[in-house]
This record gives C-alpha cells, sequence and structure tokens, in this order.
C-alpha cells in the first residue's frame, strides 16, 4: 500500500490526485463513421481470406458485368429501332414534300429538310446497331 499512499493524497472528503501521477493524454474523438469504416475495412480483409466469399464476389461480379453487357446492347437496338422508325416517317415526309414540290406547293427546302432528316436518322439507327453488334 505504499504505492497507493504515494500516489494518492486523501483530504478525508475523497481523494484527490498528487501531482507526480502519470496524466493520461486525453483521448482523441472518433465520429462513429470513422469507426464503421475501420470495422468495415477489417471485416473486408477478414472477408478476402475466406475463399467461400472471395468466390461469391468474383460470381456476383462476373454477373452483373455480364447483365450490364447485355443490357447495353439491348438499349443500342433500341435506340437503332427506335432511330430508324423516325427515318422511316422522314421517308414519308420526303414523299409528301416531294408530291408537293411537283405540285407546285412546296419549296425545295422543305424537301432538302425531309432528306437530312432522313439520312441523319438513318445513319443513327444504322451505327446504333452496327454498335451494338460490333460489341459481340
Amino acid at each position: 500500500m505504499l504505492w497507493h499512499k504515494e500516489r494518492f493524497a486523501s483530504d478525508g472528503f475523497g481523494v484527490i490526485v498528487s501531482p507526480q501521477a502519470a496524466k493520461i493524454e486525453a483521448v482523441s474523438k472518433v465520429s462513429t463513421w470513422q469507426k464503421i469504416g475501420v470495422v468495415a475495412r477489417v471485416a473486408g480483409k477478414q472477408a478476402g481470406r475466406n475463399r467461400t466469399i472471395s468466390a461469391a464476389k468474383r460470381a456476383i461480379g462476373t454477373t452483373l458485368r455480364t447483365f450490364g453487357r447485355v443490357a447495353h446492347q439491348l438499349w443500342l437496338e433500341v435506340m437503332g429501332t427506335v432511330f430508324l422508325a423516325m427515318a422511316g416517317f422522314g421517308v414519308f415526309g420526303f414523299l409528301r414534300e416531294y408530291a408537293k414540290f411537283h405540285a407546285g406547293q412546296a419549296s425545295a427546302g422543305h424537301v432538302v429538310a425531309a432528306v437530312a432528316f432522313t439520312l441523319i436518322f438513318g445513319w443513327f439507327g444504322v451505327s446504333s446497331f452496327w454498335r451494338g453488334w460490333k460489341g459481340q
């Protein structure tokens, strides 16, 4: 108890720590998010050592990558169909404007605009399908 008497002094009401006692530095406050990050990092390292979890992560990654490629190809084909349909409407507009042009009711600008619209949207449609098929 000699150690106890050297470190602490009592005045009868409570214990007062002597000035020679080792002081504990203030513990820095760590946020909850930092704690969660540390736990997640440790759990991730432990999971990386487990063969079953590693295999499951690779399987999920492969599956998501495959579904992503298929969804991208489907997107390109759907957009190609939409653009080709719009080009088809452009063909009908061109035929209507061409007939009006020959009857003298429309200017050449309307015919040129219809041709340009049809060619541009036709190119968008064809190139979209081409990109979809090229990716296979």
